[in-house]
This record gives structure tokens, C-alpha cells and sequence, in this order.
């Protein structure tokens, strides 16, 4: 719910807070004192459109946060979790305008496009009146108040479920059925592709080891050239042999570190380069004798890398992509040879599935049906009590032309003809706002124990009417505070009187400036503003009496 209100230089309001609590909450004061202007500022933190009229004059900005209680409302908190904005038991929406018309919008200090607050706003208040937030207007809103009053969720959640999964199953029947209508050609071309590539039989690791036995292949005379040459330099030359040198040099300076003992560590590591010179010739020998030339295999690898480099240059590949190719055609000519077996088995489920989503929409239907009549009879009624004597109200159950939806198999409209002798009209073509004002209050009185809008705002929707009517609203509105939060903007002494809290709006002028103010009012401040509702200007002793009394039958 709604709990704190604060502006900021918007239109004639320099400053205002005001918090507000459970109930009905009344927003009185004479004609021109601005109380729309609360409900303008409101609008804007909800997502109405702006412009820099409402700044205030001299002013750079105007600002308005609105504050609301999201304990209770697990719809909100799961819409701010999935956005990312949420806070721990409330909700703030804020929105400025600046003078040269830019506006700025933001959900717990995050700032949010105009799209974003008005969606979270239309789950948190809904204004009636002469104003944009009138969901009841709403096709989609009306079939959801009928399924809350049925107590419907199961079985819409049922019914979705099945509409949900048959629709799926449709799509991927559509995409096999493309699939299988093209694959007689296709199949052919991947059973050869796959045969083909099967046949090469290329093994992992196969083509690095190819090229690597290709080179040592095609450079055998090479290699035999430089390592026998290099043979002969470490040890087969008698005189310039480097390992015979390396010898010699180790020999004489063992001789000489009996001398010069700082010859050891040089000694020590020429040793150590003689014995692995001679473990490098000993390898070397091995290596030669190992070292043949062999034309045929050089000949069978020079195969086998052309074959493979030639099939890749077939599929457009590099060669060591040859074999992820493989993987790829052989999955999709597994898709397609199972694409005919798979088609009968998911038409089988489709048809199961339609079976059980027309059963569940079958009993959705029924219970509509049902509960609509109900419903209707209960609103018809309460209209009667408005001041519509002779009224009818009626809710019409179409049947939908698409073969299904995930709310069922029918489209629901509330219809009403406010006065004797008019036919009945959708909803939103009732061209009264006050009349419009008024069904709507008779449907949210009927529904408000089936959850909903959490705070409800009625805009003078006592226009039009007076005495024991204007009474009959006023109860009204105050049986419906019992279960939501109501505030509502009046000119009936008997509504105000029936409010659980007051608030009383007016407006100064100190000859530079005219400002609006609010203020809450209880006791004798409420006598006497109701009885200024009820006689004018002059209040008489018999006026503040009779407010009085209407305040205390109220409160009985």
C-alpha cells in the first residue's frame, strides 16, 4: 500500500509530505484548492507522461517520490527480484521533471524507463476517475477479476501448463516436418559425405604424425649428411677430433693442478663436457645405424597426406577440421533418419496434449460461466445502491477464434447499461466518468476479498449524486477500505464522514505566490470541515450538529 507521499515544487505545492495508513482516507477542500494536483502527482511516480507545466513557477525541478509497503504484495517483490530493484519490504518510485521539460524516472533509486514504472505501477495502484489508470477498462483485467472471484488459479494454471507444452511440441513438429520435407536429396548427399569420410579413417593425432614422418622422410639424405658429418667432428678424425681434443686439454690440467689447485673446477668442467661429447657421438652412432632411406613409405605417406588434404579442399575445411566435420554430418544424418519416427511420436503427444488442455479449458469455461452469473446479479445489485436505479450489469463469455490460448478458450467483457432502457455496452464505452467511477466501485466492493490492486484511488465518484446515494458510496467505500486502501477525492459531506482518516486540502495566496497545503484533520478540525461540505460558508450551530452526528453514525 501507498505509505508516504512526498513533492517538490510541483505546480502550486512548494513542499508536501504526507503519509498515509490502511482504510479509507478522505481528501476534502473547496473548489480550486487543488486536490487533483495530489493525484496528478501521483500519476507522474506511476508513469504518466510530463512536461514542464506542472514544474512550479521559479522553480528548477520538480520531484515527487511516492512510498509503498510491499510486505503483503509477493507479486511486487517477485517483479522487483526479476528486474533487479528490489528492497527490503518497500518500494519507492521517483520521478522529476525539469523546466525544460526532461523527466527522469527511477525504482528504488535505480533509474527506470517510463515502460518499467508504469508496468510496476499498474500493480500498485489503480486510479478511477476521469484518469489513466483505470484497468478495469481492460479486457484481459476483467477475465482476470472473474477467474480471482471463481477462485480459478489451479485450473488456469492447469490449463497454461498444457497450452504451454502443446505449443512447443507444435513448433518443434513444424521444424522436423520442414526438416524431413527436405532430406530425400539431403539424405543421399550426407550418407556419401559421412561414407566418405568414414572410409578416410583418419585417427586422432594421425595428420600431425603424417607430416611429422613426411619431413624426416623426404630429408633422409640430409639428415644422414649432417649428422655423419657431425659424427666425424666430435670423434673420427684422428687429429681434429674435438672429443680426442677435449681429452687432451682434461689430461693437462690434471697435470697441472698438482701445481695450481685453482685448476680443478676448470678441469672438472671440461671433463664433464668430455663425457657428454662422448655420450653425444655414442646416440649419433646409434642414429646412423638406425637411418635408412625408405622410398616406398615416403611414397604411401605422400598418399595418405594428398588424400586427406584433397578431401578437405572437397568440403571447403582445413585438414585438421576433417574429423569435427564428420561428427557434425553423421548428427545430422542421425536427426534426419530418425526424423520420420520422432514425427509420428510427437503427433502422438500433441494430440494428447490438446486432448488435456481442451478438458481443463472445458471446466475453465464452465466455471466462467457459472461464476459469471453470479457475479453479474451481485453487481447489478450494488449499482442499484449507487444511484443507478435500474441498472444492469453483465458479463459476456466469447468464444476466442484462435484454437487456443493459455487462458483458456474464451474472451470475457463486462458489459452495463447504467440507466432504464439502455442496451447494454462494453465497459469502456460508458461515456459518464462518474457513472464509470461508480461501476467500478460496485465491482471492487463485490471482488475486493479475491486480492487485486492493493490501493485504490476514487476520484470524485460521488458526482452526480447526493444525499442517501452519496451516503451508499460512502459506506461502500469504507467496506471496501476493510481490504484495501482507499483514498478518495470527494465533495459529499456524507462520503467524507465516512472515512477512517481526513485530509483537507487549501489553498494561500500571500500576493507573490499561491500555494497549495494538506493537512490531516481529526476532532473538531473534521466537524467543522464536513460541516462546511454540508452548509457553505456560514456554518450553523444546526450544520456542525449534523456533521456530528454523520461522522459518529460513521464510526458506529
Amino acid at each position: 500500500m501507498l505509505t508516504h507521499l512526498q513533492i517538490r515544487n510541483f505546480a502550486l505545492v512548494e513542499s508536501l509530505e504526507l503519509s498515509f495508513d490502511t482504510g479509507m482516507s478522505v481528501l476534502s477542500g473547496e473548489t480550486g484548492a487543488g486536490k487533483s494536483i495530489l493525484l496528478d502527482a501521483l500519476g507522474l511516480t506511476l508513469g504518466d507522461r510530463a512536461d514542464s507545466t506542472v514544474v512550479r513557477h521559479g522553480s528548477e525541478r520538480a520531484e515527487i517520490a511516492a512510498t509503498f509497503s510491499t510486505d503483503s504484495l509477493p507479486f511486487v517483490t517477485t517483479w522487483l527480484a526479476e528486474h533487479e530493484l528490489e528492497m527490503d519490504g518497500e518500494c519507492i518510485l521517483r520521478r522529476t521533471v525539469s523546466s525544460d521539460g526532461r523527466s527522469r524516472a527511477f525504482i528504488n533509486g535505480q533509474p527506470a524507463p517510463l515502460q518499467m514504472l508504469r508496468e510496476l505501477g499498474e500493480q500498485l495502484v489503480d486510479i478511477h476517475g476521469q484518469h489513466a489508470h483505470q484497468s478495469l477498462l481492460k479486457r484481459e483485467v476483467q477475465r482476470q477479476l472473474l477467474d480471482e472471484y471463481a477462485g480459478h488459479a489451479p485450473l488456469l494454471k492447469e490449463t497454461g501448463t498444457h497450452f504451454t507444452t502443446w505449443q512447443r511440441l507444435n513448433q518443434e513438429h513444424k521444424a522436423l516436418s520442414r526438416l524431413a520435407g527436405e532430406s530425400d536429396s539431403r539424405l543421399e548427399l550426407l550418407r556419401y559425405q559421412v561414407e566418405e569420410l568414414e572410409a578416410l579413417q583418419l585417427k586422432e593425432g594421425e595428420l600431425t604424425s603424417l607430416d611429422e614422418e613426411h619431413a624426416k622422410l623426404a630429408n633422409i639424405s640430409r639428415l644422414q649428411e649432417v649428422a655423419q658429418r657431425t659424427a666425424n667432428r666430435l670423434y673420427e678424425d684422428d687429429d681434429t677430433a674435438m672429443l680426442t681434443s677435449l681429452e687432451r686439454m682434461v689430461r693437462e690440467l690434471q697435470e697441472m693442478q698438482s701445481i695450481d689447485p685453482a685448476l680443478t673446477p676448470v678441469g672438472e668442467m671440461l671433463e664433464g663436457a668430455a663425457i657428454q661429447a662422448r655420450e653425444a657421438a655414442g646416440e649419433l652412432r646409434h642414429y646412423l645405424d638406425r637411418l635408412e632411406g625408405d622410398p616406398e613409405r615416403l611414397n604411401a605417406v605422400d598418399q595418405r597426406l594428398g588424400a586427406i588434404h584433397e578431401l578437405a579442399r572437397k568440403h571447403r575445411v582445413e585438414p585438421e577440421a576433417l574429423a569435427e566435420l564428420q561428427e557434425q554430418l553423421q548428427q545430422e544424418l542421425t536427426e534426419l533418419e530418425s526424423a520420420g519416427t520422432r514425427l509420428v511420436v510427437l503427433q502422438r503427444e500433441i494430440d494428447e496434449r490438446l486432448t488435456s488442455y481442451r478438458n481443463a479449458a472445458t471446466r475453465l469455461s464452465a466455471g466462467r460461466e457459472k461464476a459469471a452469473k453470479k457475479l453479474a446479479e451481485l453487481i447489478a445489485a450494488n449499482m442499484q445502491e449507487l444511484g443507478m436505479g435500474g441498472g444492469r450489469f453483465d458479463i459476456t463469455l466469447t468464444p476466442l477464434d484462435a484454437i487456443a490460448t493459455a487462458h483458456g478458450q474464451e474472451g470475457v467483457e463486462f458489459q452495463v447499461s447504467a440507466n432504464p432502457g439502455q442496451p447494454l455496452r462494453a465497459l469502456s464505452k460508458v461515456a459518464s466518468g462518474g457513472e464509470l467511477s461508480r461501476i467500478s466501485l460496485a465491482i471492487q466492493v463485490i471482488t475486493a476479498g479475491k486480492g487485486g490492486i492493493p490501493t485504490l484511488i476514487f476520484d470524485e465518484v460521488d458526482v452526480g449524486v447526493g444525499g442517501g446515494v452519496a451516503e451508499m458510496v460512502g459506506r461502500q467505500l469504507r467496506t471496501l477500505g476493510g481490504d484495501r486502501q482507499v483514498l478518495c477525492v470527494t465533495h459529499q459531506p456524507q462520503v467524507a464522514a465516512q472515512g477512517h482518516h481526513h485530509f483537507r486540502i487549501s489553498k494561500s495566496s500571500d500576493g507573490t505566490g499561491t500555494r497549495t497545503r494538506v493537512e490531516s484533520i481529526e476532532g473538531e478540525q473534521r466537524v467543522e470541515e464536513v460541516a462546511r461540505m454540508s452548509g457553505g460558508i456560514d456554518i450553523s450551530e444546526q450544520t456542525l450538529s449534523h456533521a456530528r452526528e454523520m461522522l459518529a453514525s460513521a464510526n458506529s
